[in-house]
């Protein structure tokens, strides 16, 4: 009974961290699409805002997915992996500060969902 217990409290905490690291990708890609959506000349960077869009939204089912410990939670993780991967390139190549912290966020979040994904 105590290594059950012990070992659904480890489950609790990877799921608590996986949470938090989904929660703060979607907290960067929606803080870096306001300020770009706020700057002159926005227009040139709608493929990069979509990206963000899909990345936060992706990002938010992920979390609320693996929170409630959902059988499609490891799917979903897969996919957004995949979504943060394509975020996370695509925001490298923008040189400004913002879009290379939200890039390196985007693809620790998809390195650890590919982890989550096909852990056991």
């Amino acid at each position: 009974m105590h290594y059950a217990m012990a070992h659904h409290n480890q489950n609790n905490m990877d799921q608590q961290q996986m949470v938090n690291i989904i929660q703060d990708c979607e907290a960067t890609c929606e803080y870096t699409k306001y300020c770009i959506l706020e700057m002159d000349g926005s227009n040139h960077r709608k493929e990069q805002l979509r990206l963000l869009e899909d990345c936060a939204d992706i990002c938010t089912l992920t979390a609320k997915c693996i929170a409630r410990c959902s059988n499609f939670s490891k799917s979903i993780a897969s996919l957004c992996a995949q979504i943060c991967d394509t975020c996370g390139n695509h925001c490298l190549q923008h040189p400004d500060e913002l879009s290379q912290h939200c890039g390196r966020i985007c693809l620790q979040c998809a390195q650890a969902c590919r982890y989550f994904a096909i852990s056991t």
